[in-house]
C-alpha cells in the first residue's frame, strides 16, 4: 500500500500497525476524551491513534458516550484533558454544540482542544461553527482519515500546549508577585517557592513539578541545618516543610545536596537542579527532566535565576523579620504578639472545652540572680522543651514574658492538674538540679468571638488573683474577677483624678482630756466625696491609694494640709492644740519622707510638738528599722509620736521598746467591750502598760459615759469618740472650739 493510499484510506477500514511497545514508565500521556454515541468510532479511534507519541508523551483514552458523559467526565478531570473528539449528533441534534457551550461558558475551560465530528454533513456550516466556537477543527466522519486526524490531534496537542504553558507561566508569576506583596505571611514562602517551581517548569516546557530545597535556617523555624522542602509543585506538594528525606528518593536527596555542596547547577540525563544563591540565602530547585536542555533554555533559566534571586533573598529577610517580631528569639515559641493572634482565631484550631493557661515561674529572678543570666536561660529553654514532649500538637505553646508561658488547648489537658504534674522533677540546668514552683492563671474560652488581647487580659486577671491564692497555686477566670478588677481601676483613675483637682477633704476630730473633758487637740482624718452629696470610705478608697502608689503623694498632702491648719489654728488662739495624722509604710519608704516633714513644719512655722504622728503595729512590723530610724530622726527635731490601734497588730514588744513613742491609743474594738458590772481586760492591759512605760493614752471610739468613766478608772488620760465629737470640716471645727470655751 502506498504512502498516498494509507493518507485517504477512511478511518474505519483502516487495520492495527505493528508497532514495538513503548515502556509506559517512560512516558507521561495526553489525556484524549472521545465523545460519541456509536461504540465503533470509539474503537476505530483508538486503533489509529494508539501508537501516536507526541512530545514524549502517549496519549491515554477516555471515553464518552453521550453529552451528560461528557459533562460528569469534565467535572473530573477538568484542564488535564488536552482534546476533545466529540461527536455533533447523539441524544439530540446539537448535543456536541451544548457540550462545547457547556465546556467554555459555564466551566470557563480554555484550555482543552476541542475537534468536532458529525456524520451528517451540511447539518451545520463549517464556517459559522468556527465563528462561533472556540473549536480547532471541524470535520466530518467520513472526510477524516487517518492521516487527517493524526494531523488535527498533534496540531491541537500543541496548541494545548502552548496555552497551558501559557497558563502556567501566569499562574508562577502571579504566585511569586502574590507572595512577595505578602511576605509577612506565614504562605508567603510555601506560594514564593512554589512559583518559582512552577515558572521554571513552564520555561523549559514542563509540567509545574518540582521542588526548592534549602537548609532550614530561620525560614520553617527548625534549629538543625538540615535541608527542607520550602516550595513544591506537583507530586510533591505533600513534602512541604518537611526534611528532604522524607521524599525517599535516593537520587533526589543525592542530586540536591551535592548542589548546595558544590554550588553550582547540575544538568544531567531525567533531571536538573538548579542553583540559587544571593547574600547567604542559597536553596537547590529539582525539577524532572525528559530531554536534555539546551543551551538557549539554559541561558533564559540563568537569566530568570538572577531575577528570581532577589526575590528569594527577600522572602529570607522577611521572614526574618517575621520571626523577630513573632517569635521568641530563646525557645522558638510563639511570643506574646503571636499567642495573641492565635487568640484572635481559635476557630482555626479550638472545639468545645478549650481553655487557656499562663504559666508563670515562682522566683525565677532569683534563679538569675544566684546561679547567672546564662543558667536562667538554660532553665527557660528546658521548660519550654518540657512542654514540647508534655503536650502534643494539639496544645499551642507560647513564652509570653520573661518568666511566663501560655498554653491554648483542650481542656482535659490543659488543667492544673496536668500542668503541675510537669513540674513534679526537678529541671536539670547544667550542673545544676532546679526544683520550679508556679502559679496558673486559666480561662475557659467560649463559644463567642473573643479579642484574643481580651482573653489574654482575662488569663492574666486569674493569674494576679492565683498569686494571692494562700490555698492553691492556680485560680480560674471568672466575670466577677474582672467586674472587681474594673472597678479598683475606676476607682483608682477617679481617686487620682480627684486628688489633682483637690476634690480630697481633711477633717478633725476632736480630742479630749478625759477629766476636764477640754479639748487637747484633734486628729486629722481624710475625706473622699462621691460628688453625689456623700462621702466614701477610707476602709475602701485608703487601700486603693496604697495599691497604686498614690498615697505617698496623698500623705505629703495631708502633712501639709495639717500644718497649714495647726498654723491656722495658732494664728486663732488655739497654740495649744496639736493634730495627729496617720503614716502608711509607703511614706517611710519614701527616701524623701523626714526632708518633708521638716519642709513642712518650717514652711508654716510650726512648733514641731503640735504635730503628732500615728502609726499602726503593722506598719512597724513591715519595715521596722526603717520605721524606727525615720521616728527617732523626727523626735529628735520635736515630732510627737503615737501609736494607732494598739493591741490589734501582735506587735513584738522589742520593737515598741525602740520606739520614740508618746502616746498609746487603745483601739476601739477594746473600748467598745467595756460593759456596766464588766471587765475589758485589754484595754486595762494596754493602759497599764503605757503607764509603766511613761506614755500617754487615749481611748478611741467613745460613745457613752460608761465607757469613758471605765477608763478614767483604769488611768487612761485622753479620748476622742462620738461622746465628744464627730469629725467635722476644719471651719465647723473652728465653730466647735469657740463653743467649747
Amino acid at each position: 500500500m502506498s504512502a498516498t493510499d494509507y493518507d485517504n484510506d477512511e478511518l474505519i477500514f483502516l487495520e492495527e500497525d505493528d508497532t514495538s511497545e513503548i515502556d509506559d514508565t517512560v512516558y507521561k500521556e495526553w489525556n484524549v476524551l472521545i465523545v460519541d454515541d456509536d461504540e465503533e468510532i470509539h474503537s476505530v479511534t483508538r486503533l489509529a491513534l494508539s501508537d501516536l507519541v507526541i512530545n514524549n508523551r502517549k496519549l491515554n483514552f477516555i471515553h464518552a458516550y453521550s453529552a451528560k458523559d461528557a459533562k460528569d467526565i469534565l467535572h473530573e478531570y477538568g484542564s488535564s484533558i488536552a482534546i476533545i473528539l466529540l461527536d455533533v449528533v447523539m441524544e439530540t441534534d446539537d448535543a456536541g454544540f451544548d457540550v462545547v457551550h457547556y465546556i467554555r461558558e459555564t466551566m470557563k475551560l480554555s484550555e482543552p482542544r476541542i475537534i468536532l465530528r458529525t456524520g451528517q454533513p451540511g447539518h451545520a456550516p463549517e464556517e459559522e461553527v468556527i465563528k462561533v466556537y472556540d473549536i480547532n477543527d471541524y470535520k466530518t466522519k467520513t472526510e477524516l482519515t487517518r492521516g487527517r486526524l493524526l494531523t488535527s490531534v498533534i496540531s491541537s496537542i500543541r496548541s494545548y500546549q502552548q496555552i497551558m504553558t501559557i497558563n502556567q507561566n501566569r499562574h508562577g508569576l502571579e504566585k511569586i508577585i502574590s507572595s512577595s506583596s505578602n511576605l509577612f505571611e506565614e504562605h508567603s514562602v510555601k506560594g514564593f517557592c512554589e512559583g518559582v517551581v512552577t515558572q521554571i517548569s513552564s520555561l523549559i516546557g514542563l509540567d509545574a513539578e518540582g521542588l526548592l530545597c534549602a537548609r532550614a535556617g530561620s525560614v520553617i523555624d527548625k534549629d538543625d541545618n538540615g535541608v527542607y522542602v520550602l516550595g513544591a509543585a506537583g507530586d510533591y506538594a505533600p513534602f512541604i516543610n518537611s526534611p528532604i528525606e522524607s521524599i525517599r528518593d535516593t537520587t533526589i536527596v543525592e542530586q540536591v545536596n551535592r548542589c548546595l555542596r558544590l554550588k553550582k547547577h547540575i544538568f544531567e540525563s531525567g533531571s536538573t537542579v538548579l542553583y540559587i544563591n544571593r547574600a547567604g540565602f542559597e536553596a537547590a530547585v529539582f525539577v524532572h527532566m525528559i530531554k536534555e536542555i539546551d543551551e538557549l533554555d539554559k541561558n533564559l533559566l540563568e537569566v530568570f535565576l538572577s531575577s528570581i534571586s532577589v526575590g528569594y533573598e527577600n522572602v529570607n529577610l522577611f521572614h526574618e523579620l517575621r520571626n523577630a517580631a513573632f517569635r521568641d528569639w530563646l525557645t522558638r515559641l510563639p511570643n506574646r504578639n503571636q499567642f495573641i493572634n492565635m487568640l484572635d482565631k481559635p476557630h482555626m484550631f479550638a472545639s468545645e472545652n478549650f481553655s487557656v493557661a499562663l504559666i508563670d515561674i515562682n522566683h525565677f529572678s532569683d534563679i538569675n540572680d544566684g546561679l547567672g543570666q546564662e543558667v536562667g536561660n538554660q532553665l527557660l529553654k528546658a521548660v519550654s522543651e518540657c512542654f514540647e514532649d508534655n503536650f502534643d500538637e494539639s496544645v499551642r505553646k507560647g513564652r509570653i514574658g520573661a518568666d511566663v508561658f501560655g498554653l491554648i488547648g483542650p481542656s482535659d489537658v490543659v488543667n492544673p492538674d496536668t500542668i503541675n504534674a510537669v513540674f513534679q522533677s526537678p529541671f536539670k540546668v547544667e550542673d545544676h538540679s532546679l526544683p520550679i514552683n508556679v502559679t496558673l492563671g486559666l480561662c475557659r474560652l467560649d463559644d463567642k468571638r473573643n479579642i484574643g488581647i481580651e482573653i489574654l487580659k482575662r488569663t492574666n486577671i486569674a493569674l494576679n488573683r492565683a498569686k494571692k491564692n494562700i490555698s492553691d497555686n492556680f485560680e480560674y477566670y471568672a466575670k466577677e474577677i474582672e467586674d472587681q478588677t474594673t472597678w479598683r481601676l475606676d476607682m483608682i483613675r477617679r481617686l487620682r483624678s480627684d486628688f489633682m483637682d483637690r476634690k480630697l477633704e481633711l477633717w478633725f476630730q476632736p480630742q479630749v482630756d478625759l477629766v476636764t473633758e477640754k479639748v487637747v487637740g484633734m486628729e486629722g482624718l481624710l475625706r473622699w466625696p462621691d460628688g453625689q452629696g456623700g462621702y466614701i470610705s477610707p476602709a475602701v478608697f485608703v487601700p486603693l491609694a496604697e495599691y497604686s502608689g498614690l498615697i505617698v503623694d496623698i500623705g505629703h498632702w495631708v502633712l501639709e494640709e495639717s500644718c497649714r491648719r495647726i498654723e491656722a489654728l495658732s494664728d486663732a488662739g488655739y497654740g495649744h492644740l496639736r493634730v495627729a495624722v496617720n503614716i502608711s509604710i509607703p511614706q517611710f519608704r519614701d527616701r524623701s519622707f523626714v526632708n518633708k516633714v521638716k519642709d513642712a513644719l518650717g514652711a508654716h512655722n510650726c512648733d514641731p510638738s503640735l504635730l503628732e504622728l500615728e502609726i499602726t503595729e503593722s506598719v512597724v512590723m513591715d519595715e521596722p528599722q526603717i520605721v524606727i530610724d525615720a521616728l527617732r530622726v523626727l523626735k529628735q527635731h520635736g515630732v510627737a509620736i503615737a501609736i494607732d490601734d494598739f493591741g490589734t497588730g501582735f506587735s513584738s514588744m522589742s520593737y515598741l521598746q525602740q520606739l520614740p513613742l508618746d502616746r498609746l491609743k487603745v483601739d476601739r474594738s477594746f473600748v467598745k467591750d467595756i460593759e456596766p458590772g464588766q471587765s475589758a481586760v485589754l484595754a486595762e492591759t494596754i493602759v497599764t502598760l503605757g503607764n509603766k512605760l511613761g506614755l500617754l493614752t487615749i481611748a478611741e471610739g467613745v460613745e457613752t459615759r460608761e465607757q469613758a468613766s471605765y477608763m478614767i478608772k483604769l488611768g487612761c488620760d485622753e479620748a476622742q469618740g462620738y461622746l465628744y465629737a464627730k469629725p467635722m470640716p476644719f471651719d465647723d471645727l473652728m465653730v466647735f472650739l469657740a463653743n467649747s470655751k
